[in-house]
C-alpha cells in the first residue's frame, strides 16, 4: 500500500474524528439543557475529553515505538467507536463522563499516531504543505459536527449512531494501510528515558509548541466565552450561530496556503507574523464590534491569520527535532493544545465576569500581543541555536 493511500486515509480519518469530536460538544449540551443539568455541571462534563488527553499523553510514546504507529491509530479510533456506540445504549451523566474521557483517550492516540506518521515521512519540503492538509481535514469535520449534533431532534441516539457508523468506516479504510514506525534513535540515546526525550523536546522546541496552547487558548475561548459576551451585548442567537463558525471557516482558507509559505520562508518567521498581525485584528474588533458585519469579518480575518496555528506549531516542531524525538513531540504538542483548551474559558470567564466595560476581544487581544513578543524576541534568536544544536548535541 503506498503512501499517498495511507497520507489521504490517516487525513480522512482525522476528518471524521474532528466530525465526532465536533458533534459531541454541542450535542451533549443541547441533550443535558434538555434534561435540566444546569450550565456549570455541563461545562464540568466537557472537561472529559481534555482530561483524558492529558491522561494518556505519557504512556505513549513507548508503545508507539514499539509496535509502530498503525496499532496506536487503530487502537485509538476503536476506543472511539465503541464509546461512541454505548452512549446509545445508556443516559447518565456520569456513565457519559466516563465514555467522553474514553473518546479524549482514543483520540488522541488517533492524532499522536497520524501526526507522527506525518510528520515522520513527509519531505522537509514537504512538511507545511502536509501538516495544513492535516490541519483542513479536521478543521471540515469540527465545523461539521454542530450540523450532525442537531439530528438529536430525531431523537437522542441519532448524531451518535451516525458518527458511530462513520467512524467506523474510517477506521476499516485504515486497515489495508502498512505499519510504520518512528525512526530510532542513535545507539548513544537508545537508553534515554521518556522523561529525558520530553525535557529535550521542551528545551529545544518550547517556542513551537507555544502555537498549539495559543492555539486551544483561543479556540476555547471563542467557543466557550463569546457566546455568552454577545448575549449580554444584544446579539440574537441566529447572529450568534452564524458569527461562531466564522474563525473555522477562516482557519480552514488559508490553512494549505499559509502552510506552503511556511515551507518557503520558515514557520518561526511566519508565526511571529501570524500573531503580531492577529493581536491587531482582535483590536480592530473590540474597537468596531457594535457594527455586526464588521465585527463578523474581523473574526473571519482572524481565522484567516491565526488559524493554523495549531499545524504551523506542529511543523515548526518537527523543523526544530531530530526525528527520534517527533513521537514525543506529537504528544506534547497534544497536552499543550489541551492545556490552553482548559485554562482558556476560565481565563476568559474571569475576565468578563470582573473586567466590565471593556471588550472581551481586548482579552484575546492581550494575550496575542504577550505571545508575539516572545516570538519576535526569541524567534530568530531561538531557531539559529536549535539549527546549531541539531548537530552538537544529537
Amino acid at each position: 500500500m503506498n503512501k499517498q493511500y495511507t497520507f489521504w486515509m490517516m487525513v480522512s480519518v482525522v476528518a471524521i474524528s474532528g466530525l465526532s469530536q465536533g458533534m459531541l460538544l454541542p450535542a451533549i449540551a443541547m441533550i443535558f439543557e434538555k434534561q435540566g443539568i444546569s450550565s456549570s455541571f455541563n461545562g464540568l462534563h466537557a472537561t472529559a475529553l481534555y482530561i483524558g488527553i492529558l491522561i494518556i499523553s505519557p504512556f505513549l510514546e513507548k508503545p508507539m515505538q514499539r509496535f509502530g504507529m498503525k496499532p496506536i491509530v487503530l487502537l485509538g479510533g476503536f476506543m472511539v467507536i465503541v464509546s461512541l456506540f454505548f452512549f446509545t445504549q445508556t443516559f447518565s451523566f456520569w456513565a457519559w463522563f466516563i465514555l467522553r474521557f474514553a473518546i479524549g483517550v482514543g483520540d488522541h492516540m488517533l492524532h499522536v499516531g497520524t501526526q507522527t506518521w506525518i510528520t515522520t515521512a513527509s519531505e522537509p519540503g514537504k512538511v507545511g504543505k502536509n501538516v495544513s492538509i492535516y490541519g483542513v481535514f479536521f478543521g471540515l469535520g469540527f465545523a461539521a459536527g454542530p450540523y450532525l449534533a442537531s439530528t438529536v431532534e430525531y431523537g437522542l441516539a441519532t448524531p451518535f449512531i451516525i458518527s458511530t457508523i462513520l467512524c467506523l468506516l474510517g477506521w476499516l479504510l485504515m486497515l489495508p494501510t502498512q505499519n510504520a514506525y518512528p525512526e530510532q534513535a542513535a545507539p548513544e540515546h537508545q537508553a534515554e528515558t521518556s522523561f529525558i526525550r520530553y525535557k529535550k523536546v521542551l528545551q529545544f522546541s518550547w517556542l513551537a509548541l507555544l502555537a498549539p496552547f495559543v492555539y486551544g487558548l483561543l479556540e476555547a475561548m471563542l467557543n466557550s466565552n463569546l457566546p455568552v459576551y454577545t448575549m449580554r451585548n444584544g446579539l440574537s442567537v441566529e447572529q450568534i450561530s452564524f458569527l461562531l463558525p466564522a474563525f473555522s471557516i477562516g482557519g480552514i482558507m488559508t490553512q494549505v496556503p499559509l502552510g506552503i509559505t511556511s515551507d518557503r520562508f520558515g514557520r518561526g518567521k511566519v508565526l511571529t507574523w501570524i500573531f503580531v498581525l492577529s493581536s491587531f485584528i482582535f483590536l480592530a474588533v473590540a474597537l468596531w464590534e457594535q457594527y455586526y458585519w464588521v465585527q463578523f469579518g474581523l473574526v473571519l480575518l482572524s481565522g484567516m491569520i491565526v488559524g493554523s496555528t495549531f499545524s504551523m506549531g506542529l511543523g515548526f516542531m518537527t523543523d526544530l527535532l531530530p526525528k527520534y524525538l517527533l513521537p514525543a513531540g506529537n504528544i506534547l504538542c497534544g497536552i499543550a493544545f489541551s492545556l490552553g483548551s482548559i485554562i482558556g474559558p476560565v481565563f476568559g470567564g474571569i475576565f468578563i465576569e470582573n473586567v466590565k466595560g471593556v471588550s472581551f476581544y481586548i482579552s484575546i487581544s492581550i494575550l496575542l500581543t504577550l505571545v508575539s513578543i516572545v516570538y519576535v524576541s526569541r524567534s530568530k534568536q531561538r531557531a539559529e541555536q536549535l539549527v546549531e544544536s541539531k548537530a552538537e548535541n544529537f
